[in-house]
């Protein structure tokens, strides 16, 4: 069975953040012109958990951690500003909640590093892992604001978004060297299924009335997902496209 999953992973990151990006398109332009239509929404929902797992991914590779973090949390930034000028709330939106993941991830891989390091003094292992609990309590208690100065208060996807990316990165060991007995733990298999249980838990407490059970069809090209990127580094291609797609569409509507 693992054989045959194995010959069937043949799409590649790029490939797949290309079909998140399109139902990320059916998502918002079914929101803005088709309030009714609920086709649109839900192949709409695969796009998050297919852009959270890619996420973590790209948490896994990139060698400036803080300028990662930089750019998404400036990116989030900007997007908030406009989007309080436009709406006058203060909803932060998805860009925030993979800014927060991003650093839940860095610190996760962090208290990692320290667990498998035969050199590490248990003291640096226990503050590592301590770090990374107080970072999660820190999202959770924030997550619990409903209200700042009267004015209604959320995390786009919730608690549960924020750590989705997380999930998808508990069974990436890659670059630590496991003990021979824990060799098993770097499964790829077992990242995409505790990413399932993420993606469980983010459907079971869900911040909108949306139907987000939809969203367990990503783990179909997840499934098929080869570990490769591409040919092409379209990195910073998906970081303008999320503002970029947002703003044509409300053009759009404008037009229409």
């Amino acid at each position: 069975m693992v054989q045959f999953l194995n010959k069937s992973r043949v799409l590649n990151g790029n490939i797949i953040k290309l079909i998140a990006a399109v139902a990320m398109v059916f998502d918002h332009a079914g929101f803005l012109f088709f309030p009714y239509e609920t086709g649109m929404r839900a192949i709409g929902r695969i796009a998050m958990p297919l852009f959270a797992f890619f996420l973590a991914e790209g948490c896994r590779y990139t060698r400036n951690k803080f300028r990662h973090f930089a750019m998404l949390f400036l990116l989030a930034f900007v997007c908030q500003v406009v989007d309080y000028i436009a709406e006058g709330r203060l909803y932060l939106t998805i860009l925030f909640t993979f800014s927060i993941s991003v650093l839940l991830i860095y610190s996760l891989q962090y208290f990692k590093k320290k667990l498998f390091d035969a050199e590490a003094k248990l003291f640096d292992k226990i503050l590592s892992g301590l770090l990374f609990c107080a970072l999660v309590a820190g999202v959770w208690f924030v997550n619990a604001i409903k209200r700042i100065n009267g004015n209604p208060f959320a995390i786009d996807y919730g608690f549960w978004g924020c750590m989705l990316p997380v999930f998808a990165s508990l069974f990436d060991f890659r670059g630590i060297d496991l003990p021979e007995k824990a060799r098993f733990l770097d499964g790829y298999y077992l990242k995409v299924g505790a990413f399932a249980v993420g993606l469980l838990l983010t459907c079971l407490f869900p911040t909108s009335r949306l139907n987000h059970w939809y969203s367990f069809l990503a783990l179909a090209p997840l499934l098929l997902y080869n570990g490769r990127r591409g040919k092409y580094n379209l990195k910073y291609f998906f970081y303008v496209f999320y503002p970029a797609h947002l703003v044509l569409l409300y053009l759009i509507s404008l037009w229409v």
